[in-house]
């Protein structure tokens, strides 16, 4: 069976951006099928413990690797390979709420030198709800995900929750996953899984990128790893605006999130 970690993560066009949400499943996967060992972290950027479906490198990687593999993805669901849904693979979907998605990529897009300058925060807000991303609309992105016919084989993780409880949701994702873990390799995961031992995990925090990639001095790749950040950078205009939007998108679904009532 081949595991497929499906990650929400939006970046306007060119490039991609990569939140926390992504990065913190490939630190949290890789020692859950490990049985609680911590050498995948330690010793293998995470790009390369769990790669991008939408690199052609990751098909060299997961060749010479046995099942179960992770990978991580920022497909919507439509544009999966055909292949996915005859496959056995279990999707973990981690939904993010939208106004810290928008604050993380505007700060990725101010340090990695190779995407457009992100411009002034207003313009990059129209931008998010425009839909000018590579992978479209979050909404679309997320409704896509929720609606799909995948049943037992997904499970859905909000960033928010694993920030209110690592313990309970590494005990979830384990066994889902099929890999029950002892108490104590619990315990590893969430003292060594935790967002101050990524920042200061050459194998997670992106470190071993040159500077003329990603431009540190703009922006830490891994900035704060909190909720709620999105307060301060959203004026009130900001906000109505961006309220206004999420309720025509989603007035049509039963979704509800925690950051709903924001």
């Amino acid at each position: 069976m081949q595991l497929l970690a499906a990650i929400t993560l939006h970046g306007p066009q060119p490039g991609i951006h990569t939140d926390l949400g992504t990065t913190w499943m490939q630190e949290i996967v890789p020692v859950i099928l490990s049985g609680g060992d911590l050498s995948p972290i330690q010793t293998i950027p995470n790009w390369d413990r769990m790669p991008w479906l939408e690199e052609k490198r990751a098909l060299h990687l997961l060749d010479a690797r046995p099942s179960p593999r992770g990978i991580v993805t920022h497909l919507p669901y439509q544009l999966m390979p055909s292949s996915f849904s005859q496959s056995k693979a279990k999707v973990i979907y981690v939904t993010r709420n939208p106004k810290d998605v928008l604050v993380s990529s505007f700060h990725f897009h101010g340090m990695a030198t190779f995407l457009e300058d992100p411009g002034t925060f207003e313009e990059f807000v129209e931008k998010f709800l425009a839909g000018k991303l590579l992978f479209g609309k979050w909404f679309d992105h997320v409704k896509g995900w929720r609606s799909s016919e995948l049943k037992e084989r997904i499970l859905y993780v909000t960033y928010e929750e694993m920030l209110e409880d690592l313990r309970g949701a590494v005990v979830k994702l384990s066994r889902f996953l099929g890999r029950p873990l002892s108490e104590e390799a619990v315990d590893r995961i969430v003292e060594k899984g935790g967002f101050e031992s990524m920042k200061n995990n050459a194998m997670s925090n992106y470190s071993l990128v040159p500077g003329e990639v990603f431009n540190k001095d703009k922006s830490e790749f891994l900035r704060k790893g909190v909720s709620g950040d999105w307060r301060n950078h959203f004026s009130a205009a900001n906000e109505e605006r961006f309220n206004s939007v999420y309720r025509e998108e989603m007035k049509d679904t039963n979704l509800k999130f925690s950051w709903d009532e924001n």
